[in-house]
């Protein structure tokens, strides 16, 4: 039996359910931002790329919670959910012509190369996202008549105002309440704490919603700083005995919230921007389950690799209701999404299957 309860595909209209923003990223391509005199429109989003790639490489029927200003950004940025696939749900406030209101959140982001790191700059502040409240949404609608599988959003979208957690606390017990997974990527941004409370805030806040989630996803730093559980002598390049440590640390986190069905993470050792190492391990009733480990992985834009794991992850837990197949599904996709620009997967299930039968990088033809 599995230590997921999902609901049937046949019971829901839909398989996954995202709640955060999305924002236009613009990328200066193998230039940097500061210098650069053009830009390439992607769109992105903690939350948001998890049912991105669950839609687009895995086939399953995803939706977007959101909210945008109503101006041509907001019309872009939309445009550019509807390509991915997903159905945005989108709640759209009105634009005052100057921004002051509300906005659309940017994302500026320059991959890195070699020594050079990847950088940065976010532009997202009186977003109209972040200005959602209890309420706005019809969760009971959601969850209870239209019916939904998996629910998930993060850290990110909680961290966006002083009302974005209240939401996702909301969203939480309707999806609770109607049988619906959780998961949660605690994805721990100092920069967006930084104003509201910091780490203290982010961990009042973060242990309150931690109650309702059956797959917390985090890496050593989220459960530390968002959770309060620490690993000492753990840093970016994870040794056999600091792994230990970390399982150590996972013990007493589903120790404490024993509504922990399934935790995962993944492991980066940072040797330069465009070569990781690159893992991934997960807990699950119990028992602890390793991807297979790819050491000097070489990267082409490191955003979303995360989000693509997680989305791997979910696909295997649906699929399959194996610890074992979802970390490596999770894991041979974040790595596939790194290999090319953009926070979102270009990967297909075929291709995904390939990497996790240890198949290489031969030409098809």
């Amino acid at each position: 039996m599995s230590v997921l309860d999902i609901k049937s595909a046949e019971s829901c209209q839909y398989d996954l359910v995202s709640l955060g923003e999305v924002m236009l990223r613009l990328d200066p391509g193998e230039g940097r931002i500061h210098t650069t005199r053009q830009f390439r429109a992607w769109e992105g989003g903690g939350e948001y790329n998890v049912a991105r790639g669950l839609r687009r490489c895995f086939g399953k029927r995803t939706a977007i919670v959101t909210a945008l200003a109503d101006n041509p950004v907001g019309r872009l940025v939309e445009d550019l959910i509807l390509q991915g696939g997903l159905e945005p749900m989108i709640k759209w406030a009105e634009y005052d012509g100057l921004g002051q209101a509300c906005r659309n959140g940017m994302n500026f982001t320059e991959r890195g190369f070699g020594i050079r790191g990847a950088v940065g700059c976010s532009d997202r502040g009186h977003t109209a996202v972040s200005q959602l409240k209890k309420g706005d949404i019809d969760w009971e609608d959601l969850f209870g008549n239209k019916g939904v599988r998996w629910f998930h959003t993060g850290g990110i979208f909680a961290a966006l105002s002083a009302t974005t957690a209240d939401v996702v606390e909301e969203a939480m017990i309707a999806a609770k309440k109607h049988g619906t997974i959780i998961s949660y990527d605690l994805n721990y941004r100092p920069s967006l704490w930084k104003s509201i409370g910091g780490e203290k805030k982010a961990q009042e806040v973060n242990r309150r919603l931690a109650q309702y989630v059956d797959v917390m996803i985090g890496n050593e730093e989220d459960f530390t700083a968002c959770l309060g559980f620490h690993v000492e002598g753990v840093d970016d390049n994870l040794t056999n005995l600091e792994i230990d440590k970390f399982k150590a640390m996972i013990d007493k986190a589903t120790s404490e919230f024993p509504n922990f069905k399934v935790t995962a993470t993944t492991l980066r050792g940072v040797i330069t921007a465009t070569k990781n190492d690159w893992g991934a391990i997960s807990w699950a009733g119990g028992e602890f389950f390793e991807a297979t480990h790819r050491p000097a992985l070489e990267i082409m834009d490191r955003v979303g690799g995360g989000d693509s794991f997680a989305s791997g992850l979910i696909y295997g837990w649906m699929e399959f209701a194996d610890g074992e197949k979802a970390v490596n599904y999770g894991a041979a996709h974040g790595a596939l999404a790194m290999t090319t620009a953009g926070d979102t997967t270009t990967a297909s299930l075929k291709e995904v299957e390939k990497i996790v039968g240890g198949g290489g990088a031969r030409v098809d033809r």
